[in-house]
This record gives C-alpha cells, sequence and structure tokens, in this order.
C-alpha cells in the first residue's frame, strides 16, 4: 500500500498503549460512572457530540485504557440482544469470559467485593489457578471482565 491509499502515519502518542481495547454501550456516560464506581477505574477522556450525548469516553486502569462508545441507535448491548437471541442466552449461561476484557489488579478479592456491592454479576467467584487469583464478572450491560492479579513470586 502507499501513502496515499493508506492516509498519513503518525507516532503513537506518548503514554498510548499498542491495543486499546473498545467496548460499546447503549449508555456511555452511565457505563463509565458505573466502571469506575465498580471497578475502579477512572476516567481521562470524554468527547459530547452536538445533542450533549457521550459519544466516545476513555477509561484509565493503571497503564492500561479502555474506550467506550456507542455505535449508534440500533446497537443493543449484550444483556438487550439476550431478549431477542437464542444463542446469545445460551452463552450467557457459561460463567467464562468469552469475549470481554482482561484486566489486572493488585487484589482481586477486594476487587470482587466492590464490585459486587457496585452491583455487578458475578460469574465466577476468586479462586486461585496455576497462573494467579481471578474473578470473572459482567457489568450492567452485559459486558463480561476478568480481574486477575498473578500469583505471589517465589
Amino acid at each position: 500500500m502507499d501513502e496515499a491509499t493508506t492516509g498519513t502515519r503518525t507516532p503513537l502518542p506518548e503514554g498510548m498503549a499498542r491495543v486499546i481495547p473498545m467496548v460499546s454501550y447503549e449508555d456511555v456516560a452511565g457505563a463509565a460512572a458505573w466502571l469506575v464506581e465498580a471497578f475502579g477505574f477512572s476516567e481521562r477522556f470524554r468527547m459530547v457530540g452536538p445533542d450533549g450525548a457521550v459519544t466516545h469516553l476513555e477509561l484509565q486502569v493503571g497503564e492500561g485504557v479502555i474506550m467506550l462508545s456507542r455505535p449508534g441507535p440500533d446497537y443493543q448491548s449484550p444483556r438487550h440482544h439476550r431478549e431477542v437471541c437464542e444463542a446469545a442466552r445460551r452463552m450467557a449461561n457459561v460463567p467464562w469470559v468469552i469475549d470481554g476484557v482482561h484486566v489486572h489488579v493488585d487484589d482481586v478479592d477486594a476487587h470482587c467485593r466492590r464490585a459486587k456491592a457496585a452491583g455487578a454479576t458475578i460469574l465466577r467467584e476468586p479462586e486461585d489457578q496455576p497462573y494467579g487469583r481471578l474473578y470473572n464478572a459482567e457489568d450492567l450491560e452485559g459486558h463480561r471482565w476478568m480481574f486477575d492479579q498473578p500469583p505471589p513470586s517465589t
């Protein structure tokens, strides 16, 4: 490909990760407020459309970034999609994160308690695995999250 077909390339902004998850929400502002409360993220950037609705928002967790957006009025969150799709309902019955976001935290048990107190659906309680301690949760719109902490170094 040449420059004419690909556009101008610019370097990554300082501090920007090479891979950034993008998660869509029906209510971006409401989701962000809940994610800050439940999962301890902090807001770092917000874009508002001409109608005053949040169209894009970035949350930070440690050195990681998660982008939130609303693709348009026809978008259905995973929770609402399950209401009309049998396959989505079946997949919602498994406790795993089939697609979602994996976040490393310092204290999985404290993090899980905070998420529960904010109304997260805990799909799998904290448990030890050979690669660390983890739990799985679902947010208010049905997106799935895995939180883990590495095992203590020996």
